[in-house]
């Protein structure tokens, strides 16, 4: 989510974080620069509404790269589906720190996907320990977490604590 950092640096960051993803046998999504994502040997992209089209970015991409797409309301993950995305964030569930004064989707928002849209789903926007129970009660099973780690005081902790509440 570093959408202010120069490209040359955050080419070296995702470069980085390749190695310590295969390392770990983990998948490294980029956000929002396919350009970057393939320079970076990523597995994946993750694209908002107003980024590149799917296709697009396909052919920008290394064979079998995942790709993304945020979705704040039904037409839009429809709109995912059709396009070709490999899977949906769905959100936001709650306000986010991440993404002040934008309106919030909701657990609602997530019951109508699951039940009109076949692409894998990633609820995402302001998930804490407190409220994922709420989410895996509606159907989710995958989840996008940032401030609420990246803000405790031990993230690993809290991110074990997440993890601990979503189905295996």
């Amino acid at each position: 989510r570093e959408k202010d950092m120069p490209d040359r640096q955050l080419l070296g960051l995702i470069r980085r974080l390749r190695e310590i993803t295969l390392a770990a046998g983990a998948l490294l999504i980029v956000n929002d620069r396919p350009d970057l994502a393939a320079l970076g040997d990523a597995d994946g992209l993750h694209l908002g509404q107003d980024d590149l089209p799917v296709p697009e970015c396909r052919r920008l991409l290394r064979p079998g790269a995942i790709i993304g797409r945020s979705t704040h309301d039904l037409d839009q993950a429809r709109a995912a589906e059709r396009e070709g995305a490999d899977y949906i964030g769905v959100g936001p569930m709650f306000a986010s720190t991440t993404k002040p004064g934008e309106p919030v989707a909701g657990v609602g928002f997530l019951r109508q996907v699951l039940g009109e849209v076949s692409l894998p789903h990633v609820a995402i926007g302001g998930i804490t320990a407190e409220n994922v129970g709420e989410l895996v009660a509606a159907g989710a099973r995958r989840v996008a977490v940032c401030a609420a780690v990246i803000s405790a005081e031990d993230p690993e902790a809290q991110a074990r604590r997440i993890r601990s509440r979503l189905p295996s």
